[in-house]
């Protein structure tokens, strides 16, 4: 390519590596901000901290292994855990080892719910629901769409896992409550990387997660009680899944708590990533009106002007590419921390059981050598065969191996839904204004979210 196409913001690497008490401060607030301009392009590099060592491995192969993990050398690392506790508990994504393949072979069997062809329904009424939404909002103005984003993602996975719909109110609440959760959470993690105090962010952390979790624990609880008076849901979902979960060989079964805690893992990884994803691959095709009407065209020649259904979605092309680069430029979890559980050498470098190795989507999808004009909007690039191979090893939004995201196709269905639907109803255009900015916590977010102009078709 002669030239790079349009090239969406994202942090001005610093000249060079930081000191300890640089990088403190800018952990304070984002991790993604930490990165020099050797991040984007090393193979691996390592961070001394006060109470840990951390290298950061780019090498694909190497990179790989890691996350394929077929000995099961590097778990979760304390410091998700850290981060994540308070909201989900010991749930799937916080356990490691054979406590971790228990958990995942009692919930397996919920995720039928998440059957695309059966959710496919659930997903198309709740886009058509936020379209409305956006329609109700004075066009004359910009609209922030992060939050109606949250809204949609939060409505599909609290219909599939309780069979009833979130309201406004509740996405809101939601939406404001895990804004605060990843603010205190990362002061309280980056407080605790350097050895100081931080009793009072863990309690705004607590207070935050209680928020969050106060939108579905009396749903949790109600059905709870029923269950064990005897009584099954008309409609069977994940909640319902999760109840008659069974331990094969034990059968043990999930008590109050840690019914809550699945809930919260499945809600928080079904709404919360593609809710990211969603706002940035809006912001991008909004700064790209020949993508929108290429989009737009391929839409209307696919269902031939009709309602968009279930077989439609595997024919929209460029849709779906449009969103996998949304997902490479800005992937939603930038960073996958894993734990050393003993002596390895890495590239030469001998790793001491204890040491925090992190994979990095954000860099490894944005590495010139792994993908031409890395940082550029280039939905193009994922129909070309010769990128098929870079697909498969530089593209990690969902990770890889054993801890792959289950929801993944889950995610990309009510995406490509909910991006079509949009793109049908309006034309998306970015005000003359500041490009927007990002903050890298738990997940990548848009800061003081994104406001786009909206003008219905």
């Amino acid at each position: 390519m002669a030239e790079c196409p349009f090239t969406p913001p994202y942090p001005k690497p610093l000249k060079s590596k930081a000191g300890a008490l640089r990088r403190f401060f800018i952990n304070w607030n984002s991790w993604v901000h930490t990165l020099f301009e050797k991040s984007y392009t090393m193979k691996m590099g390592m961070v001394k901290l006060p109470r840990l060592t951390f290298y950061l491995l780019n090498d694909l192969e190497q990179a790989g292994k890691v996350l394929d993990d077929p000995e099961r050398i590097y778990p979760k690392h304390a410091l998700m855990n850290d981060l994540l506790e308070p909201l989900l508990g010991n749930s799937v994504f916080s356990a490691n080892g054979e406590d971790w393949a228990r958990q995942r072979t009692m919930i397996n069997p919920a995720f039928a719910h998440t059957n695309l062809k059966r959710a496919f329904a659930t997903m198309a009424d709740a886009a058509k629901d936020v379209v409305a939404m956006m329609r109700a909002h004075d066009l004359s103005r910009p609209v922030d769409v992060d939050p109606l984003m949250t809204h949609a993602t939060a409505d599909i996975i609290f219909r599939t896992l309780f069979s009833i719909t979130l309201d406004e109110a509740g996405s809101g609440r939601v939406y404001e409550a895990f804004n605060r959760y990843q603010h205190y959470a990362q002061r309280s993690t980056t407080l605790g990387l350097y050895g100081l105090p931080r009793l009072w962010y863990r309690r705004k952390v607590q207070k935050a997660a209680l928020d969050v979790q106060a939108v579905f624990e009396p749903i949790i609880a109600e059905r709870y009680a029923a269950y064990l008076a005897g009584h099954r849901a008309e409609q069977p979902d994940i909640l319902e899944s999760l109840m008659e979960a069974r331990h094969p060989e034990t059968g043990q079964s999930f008590d109050a708590k840690a019914l809550l805690d699945q809930a919260s893992i499945i809600f928080l990884a079904g709404h919360e990533t593609s809710a990211s994803a969603l706002s940035w691959t809006l912001y991008l095709l909004a700064e790209c009106p020949e993508w929108q009407e290429r989009l737009y065209a391929q839409i209307e020649e696919v269902t031939g002007g009709g309602p968009i259904t279930h077989d439609h979605i595997r024919l929209l092309d460029d849709v779906r590419h449009v969103f996998k680069e949304a997902l490479r430029l800005y992937p939603p979890v930038g960073f996958l921390p894993r734990t050393v559980t003993k002596p390895v050498t890495i590239r030469d470098k001998p790793l001491a059981e204890g040491d925090l190795l992190v994979i990095s989507p954000w860099l490894i999808q944005r590495n010139e050598q792994n993908w031409a004009c890395p940082h550029s909007f280039d939905p193009d690039r994922f129909a070309d065969p010769a990128n098929a191979d870079m697909a498969r090893q530089a593209w990690l939004p969902f990770g890889r191996g054993q801890r792959i995201c289950v929801g993944a196709g889950f995610a990309q269905q009510e995406a490509m839904l909910i991006i079509a639907e949009i793109v049908r109803a309006f034309r998306l255009a970015y005000p003359a204004a500041k490009k927007p900015d990002m903050v890298s916590r738990l997940t990548l977010r848009p800061v003081g979210g994104i406001k786009l102009s909206l003008t219905s078709r």
